[in-house]
Order: C-alpha cells, then sequence, then structure tokens
C-alpha cells in the first residue's frame, strides 16, 4: 500500500467540514495519478462527496445514485483502510440512502423535509476516532 499523500487528508477534512466540492477537486486530483487499490478508494471517497454535493443542490436523483455507487466502490475495502473507517463511512451513508429514498424526490427538491425528516450527513472517521 502507497502512503497516503497530505492531500488526502485535507480532502478528509473538506469533506468533514461540507466543503463537497472542495473535497471533489482534491479527491480528482489524486484519483487521476493514483494506482490501484487507492485509485479505488480514492473514487469511492470522492463519489460520496459528490452525492452530498448534488444534495446541497437538492438533486435528489444524483445523490442517490453516487452514494450508491461509491458505497459500492468502498465496500470492496476491509473495515479500515489507510487510517479510515471505511465501515462507519458506509453505514452512514447507507442510512443516509435509505433516508433519501424513504423522503422521496419530491420532497429533497423542494426543500420540505421537516424535523422529524432531518438527514444526518455522513462524516470520514480516522481509525483512532472510532474507538477501533
Amino acid at each position: 500500500m502507497e502512503s497516503i499523500p497530505w492531500e488526502f487528508w485535507q480532502s478528509v477534512e473538506q469533506f468533514n467540514s461540507g466543503q463537497f466540492y472542495a473535497c471533489h477537486d482534491s479527491l480528482e486530483a489524486l484519483w487521476i495519478e493514483a494506482s490501484e487499490p487507492e485509485k479505488s478508494f480514492y473514487q469511492g471517497v470522492l463519489q460520496i462527496a459528490v452525492a452530498l454535493y448534488h444534495l446541497s443542490n437538492r438533486n435528489w436523483r444524483g445523490a442517490v445514485i453516487l452514494l450508491g455507487e461509491g458505497s459500492n466502490r468502498l465496500g470492496r475495502y476491509p473495515s479500515t483502510y489507510s487510517g479510515i473507517d471505511v465501515d462507519e463511512l458506509l453505514d452512514q451513508s447507507a442510512a443516509l440512502l435509505s433516508a433519501l429514498q424513504k423522503a422521496g424526490a419530491d420532497k429533497i427538491t423542494a426543500g420540505n423535509l421537516g424535523e422529524d425528516d432531518a438527514l444526518t450527513l455522513p462524516k470520514i472517521l480516522l481509525v483512532n476516532e472510532s474507538g477501533k
């Protein structure tokens, strides 16, 4: 496994602070240059970040598709990978995907989510932060 570049950690900070477009840009630059297995790992995280960007723009379809694609890609990795708690990111992404599917496109695109429907966005946890 290659050592993880500092730009990846910068993208984690961007992801966790809700800067999903900046995270996309940071990860895309890494993804283009990376080789496997890091390439697909970066792509999976990138797809989840883009899903959250779509969600912030009330693009339900884009959010649902990319949450699924990113989760499928990351599902091929071990529980922890490169210091990241992959299982926790996948669990949080699955919960969001389920909530989006339950709410439906109309509620998201119209911005009609009530307090009971509040969506929890995934965070990327480092292995030591998650207690693993």
